[in-house]
């Protein structure tokens, strides 16, 4: 169950990070990308979890 919810929440992180991206805003922008970073890296998590049987 891990793997599902780290994929959905890095999901929903890359899409907000790259929302944010759009902004006029430098500091929105900048807080835009390492959002999405932030999601990858759950993505990630949740492919390494579903690999590993969830024991991580």
């Amino acid at each position: 169950m891990g793997e599902l919810t780290e994929k959905v929440k890095g999901n929903v992180n890359e899409a907000a990070g790259e929302l944010k991206q759009k902004s006029d805003n430098p500091e929105t922008r900048a807080e835009g990308r390492e959002q999405e970073t932030k999601g990858k890296a759950q993505q990630f998590k949740g492919e390494v979890e579903g690999k590993l049987g969830n024991d991580v």
